[in-house]
């Protein structure tokens, strides 16, 4: 306690479970915890600008609902336990804007599901993460409103999109967040960041209330500090929704279920191409470092190849902005987004609505989605990228028939400067070679950090695991995590 009573304590050691031990031992309020990082969100927030949204006052009410729930001993994991939310994921009356002009004023009537649910489990919510404007990017600097700086460099990216959730998880303005991840966008900001992401399988988590980007590769997942936070927010945000026609009704495991158990007996793969041409030096030896480490902890290491990862970035490129283009195309400025106050026929108010709503990215990406689904280049193009995800996904089958994970480089460099590859998007799309064939293939996968650079800036490394074996990836990555030294985030 602070002189004048308040409650004061080191949040960037706090993990949910360590929370979770406070909470019930009364050694901290939710009130007072929750006002905590209200406190350090205030305090750090304008350098960082990691949320679109503070929701103090809703976050107020939220901790004192989830004190009387601790105190009549019914508080559950997440009881008490404040969180940002990425701004894509609807929040009844409170904005969700996409980090768009075009979305600027939206004001959703309705909860996502797993806004439902952590709301059922008493979780505080803190406010709305910043993010690439629709999910669109790599480095949260394409947002229309907050450009999220990483907390271990102020002038280089968190990563994207879900750059907010994973900078304000990092520079500890919350205890954990939701993302989302269409190509590996809650892995690749945790390891610029680094925090741990997770990616569940497809269909693992209900989509609904989550703002589409493209259907078939979506999923929300948590961001935390360690394995085991993100399994317990699983744990509560997983299982079949009826609002969500591709949610899974596959029984929901205890996803803690394998931590702290090690990995003496399991089978890691390393596929080759992962650790080619285009990895940087100190990625590669810090994932084959942390693969050793695997090895002397009585893991048995697998080399294995996966030719068609060359051409996985053009094919999900294709696959994900022809689904945008399809989408997106519901933002008229007539029936949803932003409304124009030029053009003097239907066409010319539709076209100036989206010249103004949408950001640069968001048009490139729409203008290829169209162009690929058009009439003379649709087999030319996402035809054979559909191919193609077939053959990725028979590549992975081939692979864990003789392994039970994955190991890879989450990104092929640590976090680059902001202003670096802003211009060329050839090269931001490039950067997402390690993360966008979980997506097109379905699979769950984790990125924890696994080492820094000369100038102490994160490296991450993925663990990849078989469709709806989360518990396997959560065990591999905890396992590391224990013998593992974070070093804090500078900010």
């Amino acid at each position: 306690m602070r002189k004048d009573g308040s409650f004061e304590m080191d949040l960037a050691s706090m993990t949910i479970t360590g929370l979770r031990s406070m909470l019930d031992k009364r050694e901290i309020s939710a009130p007072e915890l929750a006002d905590a990082y209200l406190e350090r969100i205030a305090a750090v927030d304008d350098k960082l600008e990691s949320f679109i949204t503070v929701t103090a006052e809703n976050a107020k009410k939220a901790a004192d609902s989830a004190q009387e729930m601790i105190n009549k001993g019914e508080a559950s994991p997440l009881c008490g336990i404040p969180l940002a939310i990425k701004d894509n994921i609807c929040t009844d009356g409170i904005k969700t804007t996409c980090a768009s002009r075009m979305l600027e004023n939206f004001v959703p009537p309705y909860n996502a599901t797993v806004m439902e649910k952590l709301e059922a489990e008493g979780a505080v919510m803190l406010g709305k993460a910043s993010m690439d404007e629709f999910a669109m990017g790599g480095s949260t600097q394409t947002s229309a409103f907050k450009k999220t700086k990483n907390p271990y460099d102020l002038g280089c990216v968190p990563g994207g999109s879900s750059g907010g959730s994973a900078a304000a998880v990092s520079a500890s303005l919350c205890a954990a967040a939701l993302g989302s991840d269409t190509g590996g966008s809650i892995r690749q900001p945790a390891s610029f960041c680094g925090v741990t992401g997770l990616k569940p399988t497809y269909g693992r988590v209900s989509r609904y209330g989550l703002v589409a980007f493209a259907s078939s590769l979506d999923q929300i997942g948590p961001i935390a500090r360690s394995a085991e936070d993100c399994a317990l927010i699983l744990n509560a945000i997983a299982g079949f929704d009826p609002h969500d026609g591709t949610s899974s009704r596959n029984a929901v495991p205890d996803f803690t279920a394998g931590v702290g158990m090690g990995v003496k007996g399991i089978k890691i793969a390393l596929p080759k191409e992962f650790y080619a041409e285009g990895i940087d030096d100190d990625v590669r030896k810090a994932v084959l470092d942390a693969a050793d480490a695997y090895k002397a902890m009585g893991a048995e290491l697998v080399d294995c190849s996966m030719p068609s990862l060359r051409y996985a970035v053009a094919a999900y490129y294709l696959i994900s902005s022809a689904e945008a283009s399809s989408n997106l195309s519901r933002y008229d400025g007539i029936k949803f987004g932003h409304r124009s106050e030029e053009g003097e026929s239907f066409n010319d108010l539709i076209s100036h609505s989206r010249s103004e709503g949408f950001g640069d990215e968001v048009k490139r990406r729409i203008l290829l989605g169209n162009y690929a689904l058009s009439s003379g280049y649709y087999d030319a193009y996402y035809g054979k990228a559909m191919a193609l995800k077939q053959k990725i996904r028979e590549e992975y089958e081939e692979i864990f028939s003789r392994c039970d994970v994955i190991l890879t480089p989450t990104a092929p460099t640590a976090a680059y400067g902001i202003n670096e590859n802003i211009s060329d998007p050839a090269k931001m799309y490039q950067a997402d070679i390690c993360t966008v064939t979980v997506n097109i293939a379905s699979l769950p996968a984790i990125s924890t950090p696994c080492g820094y650079t000369a100038k102490g800036m994160p490296i991450g490394m993925s663990v990849i695991g078989r469709k709806w074996d989360e518990v396997s990836v959560i065990r591999t990555a905890d396992a590391f995590e224990r013998d593992f030294t974070r070093q804090p985030a500078k900010i």
